[in-house]
């Protein structure tokens, strides 16, 4: 599992691609559930955040 020190604005790779192609997600909200944002179409998804630590795989940036 990975470490869990992601934080707003970071962007993470998943360990799915979204849809349309893109692997990068922005992290747009924390609490119990955690919003990511699609960096290739902007779609925006809500996930429960045990289910986003099940399937992040690795964080790409992080916010400066």
């Amino acid at each position: 599992m990975v470490e869990q020190n992601y934080d707003l604005n970071d962007i993470v790779e998943m360990k799915k691609p979204h849809p349309c192609g893109s692997n990068e997600w922005k992290i747009i909200r924390m609490g119990m559930d955690i919003r990511i944002k699609c960096q290739g179409c902007n779609h925006s998804v809500l996930v429960p955040r045990k289910k986003f630590e099940k399937k992040l795989k690795k964080i790409i940036k992080k916010a400066s």
